[in-house]
């Protein structure tokens, strides 16, 4: 099969072997896969000799299900998220924890991104914003616009920032307020927060963060937190940090069971009782989302390339083109 790998530096697209089906895993046809610029293109420049195939968010049809696996069956569509299992090849063998089927009248398209929708979740829910409060996303690229859109769905008070203004404009084609000056975005801070300043920033960003994360504490209110989602340095000032007893928090991926080889690898869930979002409960609440018409992807997918063309797709984040959301199609 066809896989996407990264190789000193470069996109290559390599024959892969394909996968086992393990117990309490299901074996998905891609149709298609989603690109995450940030965290792709930071492994991109880091490649070395041997090839590593990139990836972790897409859409297929499922082919088999392994042992034990319930609420799959062949031919029903299925979104999925989550490296090494899911990449960006033809056939992936996926544990079931990491899948959420994909009702009919959601196209497939926009489920491919169900891995940035479940970081995106994760991030809110780490905030742990209540009804009426408020949330500042900075950057508004495809995660950040999902943030937004999401924040907003959610009835939380949601504001945009960013310095590009064709991604400003987009959000507030969506119906959030947003801001690319950021004088503009603190004078009307106090009327969209209720005065007190928001309750949360959400750093949807990377690179450099002293000079952004200084900022957004004077954006938030007393006793306020900064969630740090994207690859940004956390550098801060302890005096700026002290006098409102805010908080830092860092948002790891798209929730409890990342990384755990006994949730992900072995199939073995939470009990609900016990840890109520999942990364997988959050991949199925982005797809119901999108079932429900909360939130609306379509608009942000600006590039579809065939697989054998993936070089290019990167090639216009690396090259910094007016890309928000890129697919590689398969098959």
């Amino acid at each position: 099969m066809k896989a996407v790998a990264a190789k000193q530096g470069r996109i290559v697209v390599i024959d892969a072997q394909e996968p086992e089906l393990l117990p309490g895993h299901v074996l998905i046809r891609t149709e298609y896969s989603a690109i995450s610029p940030g965290t792709e293109m930071s492994m991109l420049k880091a490649s070395g000799e041997t090839p590593v195939i990139l990836g972790y968010s897409a859409v297929g049809i499922v082919e088999r299900v392994g042992e034990g696996v319930t609420g799959f069956a062949p031919g029903q569509r299925a979104a999925c998220y989550g490296a090494p299992y899911v990449r960006h090849a033809g056939l992936l063998a996926v544990p079931a924890n990491l899948a959420a089927v994909v009702p009919e009248g959601v196209s497939p398209e926009e489920a491919a991104f169900a891995g940035l929708g479940a970081i995106a979740i994760h991030a809110l829910r780490t905030a742990d914003l209540r009804f009426g409060e408020s949330a500042v996303v900075v950057g508004l690229g495809l995660l950040g616009n999902l943030t937004a859109q999401i924040a907003s769905a959610a009835a939380f008070r949601t504001i945009g920032h960013d310095l590009n203004e064709d991604r400003v404009r987009r959000m507030r084609e969506l119906g959030v307020p947003a801001f690319a000056d950021q004088s503009e975005l603190e004078a009307n801070l106090p009327r969209l927060t209720g005065g007190a300043g928001a309750d949360s920033v959400l750093l949807c960003v990377g690179g450099p963060g002293e000079a952004l994360m200084n900022q957004a504490l004077e954006w938030i209110r007393d006793r306020g937190k900064l969630v740090i989602v994207g690859d940004i340095t956390a550098q801060f000032s302890r005096g700026a940090m002290f006098a409102k007893e805010a908080q830092v928090l860092i948002s790891r991926a798209g929730g409890p069971g990342r990384y755990d080889r006994g949730y992900e690898r072995d199939n073995r869930d939470y009990p609900i009782g016990y840890v109520r979002w999942t990364e997988g409960r959050n991949t199925a609440e982005y797809i119901r989302l999108l079932a429900e018409r909360k939130i609306s992807v379509a608009p942000l997918i600006t590039d579809v390339y065939p697989v054998e063309r993936a070089d290019e797709a990167y090639r216009n984040y690396a090259e910094l083109a007016p890309t928000v959301g890129t697919l590689l199609k398969h098959g």
